[in-house]
């Protein structure tokens, strides 16, 4: 076999393209100063399906994902390269507002960070920047709609006075997902949002996942393959900075095409 025939194989192996993208990253590279963190990374991201990236700690994972929506902007030596883009337009254009883009691309951190405001406040804050309601009844139906969304409102829907704070670790974190919903994002980046809360709440969490697959395009970071097989439709391995591999949860996890996927998966590192 020619070696022209076995690269258009590989190619469709480690196919990245989705049905209908709503983000595309082609060829990103991304510095820290001179150490490379990220090595041509292409890969799309879809509507119809959640993406888990997986990986060993310090592969580039997380690093990718704030590329998606330039929070490693917030980095002085941070640089990235390539070309990413949301509905085809390209997301580090000069035009971008970035502010735009974060509410269009919003992000759940690993560790909950509600803010030091009432759980009204806290779903109400970005709404409020963004001047999505004209009339306390509208503001109050997003936040009543977003708390929905996010399967906290029977929760809390006496206590919207109540500081943020005061919730457990997974309502907090459910309330983060809740302030993100509200601004009426495109796509939810999700950066290990489970490592820091308990086995139930981990389960809310995913299950909130599956209810809110369809609606956002979701991208979930987790260290945690199980997790990723429970909730992902498509699954994207990294190891050292570059996407090894890139397809279905199902056959990644049960007939991964490399071996460095192979190792991971099977404990041989990680």
């Amino acid at each position: 076999m020619t070696q022209t025939a076995l690269t258009q194989i590989a190619e469709k192996r480690n196919a990245v393209e989705v049905d209908t993208p709503k983000m595309t990253a082609r060829n990103v590279d991304v510095f820290y100063g001179a150490a490379q963190a990220i090595d041509d990374v292409s890969i799309d991201i879809g509507m119809e399906n959640v993406t888990a990236f997986i990986g060993p700690s310090g592969c580039g994972k997380s690093t990718f994902l704030r590329c998606l929506n330039r929070m490693n902007d917030t980095i002085p030596i941070a640089r990235v390269t390539g070309d990413i883009r949301l509905d085809g337009k390209d997301v580090y254009d000069s035009s971008m507002d970035v502010v735009q883009l974060r509410a269009r691309v919003g992000m759940v951190f690993q560790k909950p960070n509600p803010f030091p405001k009432s759980i009204f406040e806290n779903v109400a804050y970005g709404a409020r920047i963004h001047g999505l309601a004209s009339s306390k009844a509208e503001m109050d139906e997003i936040v009543e709609r977003s708390l929905k969304r996010a399967g906290l409102w029977d929760e809390v829907k006496d206590r919207l006075p109540d500081s943020g704070t005061a919730l457990s670790g997974g309502q907090q974190q459910r309330l983060c997902i809740a302030r993100a919903i509200a601004v009426d994002p495109e796509v939810i980046l999700m950066d290990e949002p489970c490592s820091a809360l308990d086995p139930i709440a981990t389960a809310k969490i995913e299950e909130l996942i599956h209810e809110l697959r369809g609606r956002y395009a979701i991208v979930i970071v987790t260290h945690n393959m199980q997790q990723a097989a429970r909730v992902s439709q498509r699954t994207a391995f990294f190891h050292l900075g570059t996407l090894v591999e890139y397809g279905d949860t199902s056959e990644l996890f049960t007939n991964p095409h490399e071996e460095r996927t192979k190792d991971y998966i099977t404990g041989r590192y990680g």
